[in-house]
């Protein structure tokens, strides 16, 4: 866990904690191969330690193959849903391919049936346009069409994507407020239109700033320097690390060091700040 996650942690222990909600502490492990021994733990004993709780889970992303499954039955069932043996690379070797707010969009190649026979096809859900619009709790209007393109809803090598998991997962667990990095603003039109598709309420979206490196780039697991674990065994305290967390969300004037809990009688949602911030790898 670096600064960046436990920055929007912050966040979403304030506002659940501020608003008598619950929090679902969620793993998401369904990139079996990518997943590292132990991580799960270390993420809970990270939050543990800076006093942030939740209320259900840790649930396992890993256990709902049957939901994601049931799912995609469904918007097969509706027509929604079709094979495709495109690579990432023959998508963007596709001159006219179209572009986005989001980057490359896939152009609907094999809509009509796989352009490359006898290849394992990844699965794509048929985006129609115009692509849904929403407002953002934090980031404003998020206008219709600035995110397009058919996506995967599983890939060629069985291993579920992230849109249709979070989707089934969130419905489930009855989650009526999602609060995540800014980085996935653009992923959420498409989860809209899952949500819609099957038949589930769509829930309340706050995207937050990244924390970024001292690049500009946004932090990340191989940021080792700067991981959780790493101030924790360098030798600072949990009220440290809230204390420069919540300065960077304008919760508090200065850096001073303060417990999680001493936010709440302040806190809220729309007046945390919006930009993205690099931290600091010294303190």
């Amino acid at each position: 866990m670096h600064p960046g996650h436990a920055r929007t942690a912050l966040v979403t222990w304030l506002q659940a904690r501020k608003h008598a909600g619950q929090i679902v502490m969620r793993i998401e492990d369904i990139d079996r191969p990518r997943v590292l021994s132990g991580s799960a733990d270390a993420i809970c004993r990270d939050h543990e330690w800076l006093g942030l709780d939740w209320d259900e889970g840790p649930v396992f992303q890993s256990s709902h193959d049957e939901a994601y499954e049931r799912a995609l039955r469904r918007l097969e069932a509706a027509g929604m849903v079709y094979p495709c043996t495109c690579s990432r690379k023959d998508i963007a070797a596709i001159a006219s391919a179209p572009h986005g707010d989001d980057g490359l969009r896939y152009p609907g190649t094999c809509r009509s049936g796989v352009t490359q026979p006898g290849k394992p096809p990844a699965l794509r859900f048929v985006f129609k346009e115009p692509t849904p619009g929403f407002e953002d709790a934090l980031c404003g209007t998020y206008p219709e069409g600035w995110t397009g393109g058919d996506f995967v809803l599983r890939r060629a090598d069985g291993i579920w994507a992230y849109q249709l998991a979070v989707v089934v997962d969130d419905a489930e667990a009855g989650i009526t407020e999602v609060i995540r990095g800014e980085d996935l603003l653009s992923s959420t039109p498409r989860q809209i239109a899952l949500y819609r598709a099957l038949g589930y309420p769509v829930p309340r979206f706050a995207h937050v700033g990244l924390v970024v490196d001292g690049d500009g780039a946004r932090l990340a697991s191989r940021h080792r320097a700067t991981s959780i674990a790493s101030l924790r065994e360098s030798g600072r305290s949990p009220e440290d690390v809230i204390g420069e967390l919540a300065c960077s969300l304008g919760l508090t004037a200065t850096t001073a060091p303060i417990r999680a809990e001493e936010l709440l009688p302040s806190f809220e949602l729309v007046h945390i700040s919006r930009s993205s911030v690099t931290w600091n790898p010294k303190g």
